[in-house]
C-alpha cells in the first residue's frame, strides 16, 4: 500500500491489507441525559474509515473515545448524525477481558460460534484454529483464573475473532497489562489483521501504542469529543 503524506511517497505497514468492512461518521453528536444536567459527549463528529485500515482513537479521559465505539457497534444512538457500517459485522473487544469463569478458554471462544449457529464439530476445530492464532495452543482446557492478564486478552481476542466480523472495535484492550506484555499482544494484532480482512477502530490514551499499532491516529478534543487532528502513520 502508498500512501501520500506531506508530498513524500512512503510505504504503509501492511502492503494490500485483505479488504474489511468501512466505518463512517456524519456529523454525529452524543447528549446524554436532559436539560440542565445533559451532558454532550460527542460534537459533530465526522469520521470515514476505509476497508482494512487500521485507526487509532486518542483523546483525553471523557472525551467521548468509548461512547464512538458504542455507536459504531449500536450499542448506544446517535442524538444526530449517522452512524453506518454498510451492513458489516461488528465486534467489540472490552478493556477487560470479560470472560465467563465458569467456561474455560475454549468454552468462551466456543460460545462466541454457538451464538452465530455453528455446529458442533466445526466449533471446536474453529475454536482449536482461534486459539492456535493467538497462540494459546494446549491452554483451551484452562479456566480464566488459571491464565495470566495477557493470556486471557488473547483468549478475549479469539472470541471476538469468532464472530467472523468486519469490523473490529477495541477499547483500551491493553491498557491493563504490563508493557512487556503489551508489546508482545501489539505484534499478534499486526500480524492478525495483516491477514484477515479487518477494520479496526483502537482506542487508547497511550500516544506511543496508536503510533505501534496504527495507520492513522485521530486525536479528540476534551469533552465534547470533537475530531481535531488526523495523523497518517508512515512507517
Amino acid at each position: 500500500m502508498v500512501r501520500q503524506v506531506n508530498s513524500v511517497t512512503v510505504t504503509g505497514r501492511r502492503a494490500a491489507p485483505p479488504v474489511g468492512g468501512s466505518v463512517k461518521l456524519t456529523s454525529v453528536t452524543k447528549v446524554f441525559g436532559h436539560g440542565s444536567s445533559a451532558v454532550r459527549a460527542l460534537d459533530q463528529v465526522s469520521l470515514d474509515v476505509p476497508p482494512g485500515e487500521f485507526t487509532c482513537l486518542i483523546g483525553a479521559s471523557g472525551c467521548g473515545k468509548s461512547t464512538l465505539l458504542s455507536l459504531v457497534a449500536g450499542l448506544e444512538q446517535p442524538t444526530s448524525g449517522e452512524v453506518s457500517t454498510d451492513g458489516g459485522q461488528v465486534a467489540f473487544m472490552f478493556q477487560e477481558p470479560a470472560l465467563f469463569p465458569w467456561l474455560t478458554a475454549a468454552g468462551n471462544v466456543e460460545l462466541a460460534l454457538r451464538a452465530r449457529g455453528v455446529g458442533k464439530a466445526e466449533r471446536r476445530q474453529r475454536t482449536g484454529e482461534l486459539l492456535d492464532t493467538v497462540h494459546l495452543t494446549g491452554f483451551g482446557g484452562k479456566r480464566p483464573h488459571e491464565l495470566s492478564g495477557g493470556m486471557r486478552q488473547r483468549v478475549a481476542l479469539a472470541r471476538a475473532l469468532a464472530q467472523d466480523a468486519d469490523v473490529l472495535l477495541m477499547d483500551e484492550p491493553f491498557g491493563a497489562l504490563d508493557a512487556m506484555t503489551r508489546d508482545v499482544l501489539h505484534g499478534e494484532i499486526d500480524r492478525i489483521c495483516a491477514a484477515r480482512p479487518l477494520t479496526v477502530l483502537f482506542v487508547t490514551h497511550n500516544v506511543q501504542e496508536a503510533v505501534r499499532l496504527g495507520d492513522r491516529v485521530v486525536v479528540l478534543s476534551s469533552r465534547p469529543g470533537r475530531v481535531v487532528a488526523e495523523f497518517d502513520v508512515p512507517i
